[in-house]
């Protein structure tokens, strides 16, 4: 069992920044991927960023140039940076892991809210 503690959410103006964080413990293989989604009032869970234990990262076109998503920790904690956050940033954000072996877990969500 994989357990993923979230933190760094809150509320911001549009333009601001915030930094989301998630820890996972627990049996952590080595390969593996930790990324965060967001779900929106009314939408189903999309992704936003994921990074691979190899080094690969990925994002959402929504949020391209402006989140950024990095390993530490020896690759157990995962971050990521929004910047020029936006009213449609607004969303409940998981930390997601999934391994080689198919098993996925997922955070408790922090709330982030853009507003004015």
């Amino acid at each position: 069992q994989v357990q993923l503690v979230e933190s760094g959410g809150g509320s911001v103006q549009p333009g601001g920044s915030l930094r989301l964080s998630c820890e996972a413990s627990g049996t952590i293989l080595d390969m593996n991927a930790m990324g965060w989604y967001r779900q929106a009032p009314g939408e189903e869970r999309a992704l936003v960023a994921a990074a691979f234990s190899r080094g690969g990262t990925t994002y959402a076109d929504s949020v391209k140039g402006r989140f950024t998503i990095s390993r530490a920790n020896a690759q157990n904690t995962v971050y990521l940076q929004m910047n020029s956050l936006k009213s449609e940033d607004t969303a409940v954000y998981y930390c997601n892991f999934r391994d080689f072996k198919m098993r996925e877990y997922w955070g408790q969500g922090t709330q982030v809210t853009v507003s004015s």
